[in-house]
């Protein structure tokens, strides 16, 4: 375990940061490269953004690496080609959107300019790929690795396709991350070894904050986008993305709920213009937290109003102005 801190502090080996409070999942990895017990496939089983696809990367380069040791040594070529993306024998794989016949994957920018009527999944297509991938022969290194992200998305042809590509995975390792095992095929998570992946305290979140260099906000206690990551070092650097985002101004309104007509279309305007849907959304989740800590239900209840709307495709001004007057002149769709 020394050495394998060691290599995590090194800036040329993944992780590129400390993984803290994963000491299980870390353990049962560096186990599987020291007794050379690597199996066919794994499935790392946790919450969003607590260091699964880190350690996914990081056991990738482990695999490819040429030096002798079972830790990667961050200056070999197969090392350099992962560090830099460019490693011919890893696939990755996440959920996609299907718009006018394409593929756009979730978390590119093509994808946040415009309206989603259906959430992101791995398509039969992409498990497909997986398949043809795995039976080529790697082309640097011994053995090809997969990695597969939101497999709870599977529809199910997909993951049918993909458990005939877990019984015969040719010469590769499949990686799949969900957030728990009830959320795929019990017959896939029967075909991988389980790495268990756990939520952080509060202090653990606060610790990867502050190694990675993140500072307060201005107005904003960090206990609170803390708090709302539940246990999540990714959600909580989300936090700081939104919270950076939206006018300090315009946060402190919202906190104290507008009590006239006027403000209420002010506010619902400034939400429109200086935010994009997917962040209204995130608003509504730290309003909510916001409110919930203040002991106030009717606020919480027009924000769940919102959200219903927004995801239905109701005119986010109008939604915002009417919810935030307290009337009811709309109805769901």
């Amino acid at each position: 375990m020394a050495e394998l801190s060691r290599s995590i502090a090194n800036p040329r080996v993944l992780p590129p940061n400390h993984v803290v409070g994963q000491e299980i999942a870390v353990r049962l990895l560096v186990a599987a490269l020291e007794k050379s017990r690597v199996t066919s496939a794994y499935c790392f089983l946790g919450p969003e953004g607590v260091g699964r696809s880190l350690l996914a990367r990081w056991f990738a380069q482990a695999l490819f690496c040429e030096s002798s040791s079972e830790i990667p040594c961050g200056q070999c070529s197969g090392c350099h080609w992962l560090l830099t993306g460019s490693h011919p024998d890893l696939h990755w794989v996440s959920p996609t959107y299907l718009h006018q016949g394409r593929l756009i994957a979730a978390n590119s920018e093509e994808a946040q300019t415009w309206q989603r009527r259906s959430p992101p999944q791995i398509r039969l297509e992409q498990v497909q790929a997986v398949t043809r991938f795995c039976a080529r022969r790697p082309i640097r290194a011994q053995r090809s690795v997969v990695v597969m992200e939101g497999c709870e998305t599977l529809a199910e042809g997909a993951a049918n396709a993909l458990l005939k590509t877990l019984e015969e995975p040719g010469l590769a390792h499949i990686i799949l991350l969900a957030p728990q095992r009830t959320s795929l095929l019990p017959t896939l998570v029967s075909r991988c070894q389980l790495v268990p992946f756990r939520r952080l305290t509060p202090e653990e979140v606060n610790q990867v904050l502050t190694r990675l260099g993140y500072e307060e906000l201005p107005g904003i206690p960090r206990s609170e986008w803390i708090a709302l990551a539940q246990g999540s070092p990714g959600l909580a650097l989300l936090a700081h993305e939104h919270l950076q985002r939206i006018p300090l101004d315009l946060l402190g309104n919202l906190k104290r709920w507008p009590h006239s007509l006027p403000q209420a279309l002010e506010l619902g305007r400034a939400i429109a213009t200086h935010l994009d849907v997917p962040s209204q959304l995130w608003l509504i989740d730290y309003l909510q937290q916001h409110f919930w800590r203040q002991g106030s239900r009717q606020p919480i209840q027009h924000l769940e109003h919102i959200r219903r709307q927004l995801l239905q495709f109701v005119q986010p001004r109008l939604s915002w102005e009417m919810n935030l007057a307290g009337l009811d002149g709309i109805a769901d769709p």
